[in-house]
């Protein structure tokens, strides 16, 4: 089974949580692919570099001055730095942005109802690139920055890029089953936020509409679900939201998504 996890922005930020879980990646058995973001990084060197940083419900605004950062940051620093410590730890690793081999096509979001500036959404995924990384013992290392294929670079979120990859490679000719792994700084979705030990196991559609109604599941949680619906919902075997020190658990712990 191919595994794509994505490690979460607090993690990546994070030197000792992430040789941690670095560590553990690296010893993981098959194919694997990993997805990172690193906002504060991004927006640390914005603000030293006198970029004010806008964001909107949560989202990073990207101007032309943004879009230069989060590339030096995303597919430079915390791509690279990744990339080196997995290969230290014997995980032959290769980092990828959405650019390189058109591995991550993507539109340019529009700009009604809200201008994000050079966002995209992801359409397309250049598997056969994953594959042949993949099948010769390679881990890709996939970093949020793709391109529309006309020479723009757009920003992109992390969770989606996750979910998109997982699809593609789950509906392409190779793989029989992808399982698809959040990994963040808490133990799952809880229903407090303040106790480690209210995770919800298992969240189907049902129980998700509930929780958002009564505000348990909101903010960046809500869009991290919608992503691990549409992959379920588009062929891909398992989905879990779980801490990144469960990732060499059996099962991983955490909440898992059903349809």
């Amino acid at each position: 089974m191919l595994k794509v996890i994505k490690i979460g922005g607090n993690i990546v930020d994070n030197p000792e949580k992430l040789d941690r879980f670095l560590t553990d990646f690296a010893h993981l058995s098959g194919p694997k692919i990993l997805v990172h973001g690193g906002g504060k990084v991004a927006t640390a060197i914005s603000k030293a570099l006198g970029i004010e940083t806008q964001m909107i419900e949560g989202r990073r605004v990207t101007d032309a001055e943004t879009l230069k950062v989060v590339t030096m940051v995303y597919a430079g620093i915390v791509n690279k730095t990744i990339v080196n410590k997995l290969n230290a730890a014997g995980c032959k690793a290769v980092g990828l942005s959405g650019a390189d081999g058109e591995f991550i096509l993507s539109e340019r979001r529009s700009p009604v109802p809200i201008d994000y500036g050079f966002v995209g959404d992801p359409r397309r995924v250049n598997t056969r690139l994953a594959e042949l990384l993949l099948g010769n013992g390679y881990t890709v290392v996939a970093a949020p920055i793709t391109c529309d294929g006309k020479g723009t670079l757009l920003n992109t979120n992390a969770d989606t890029v996750a979910q998109t990859i997982a699809v593609a490679m789950a509906q392409s000719a190779v793989r029989e089953k992808v399982e698809l792994v959040f990994c963040f700084e808490k133990r799952g979705v809880l229903r407090d936020v303040e106790d480690e030990n209210s995770i919800i196991p298992m969240i189907d559609r049902s129980s998700f509409a509930q929780l958002r109604e009564k505000g348990i599941v909101a903010d960046g949680m809500l869009p991290k679900l919608e992503n691990a619906f549409k992959a379920i919902d588009s062929g891909v075997s398992n989905v879990v939201i779980c801490s990144a020190e469960q990732i060499t658990t059996e099962g991983y712990g955490g909440t898992t998504i059903r349809d």
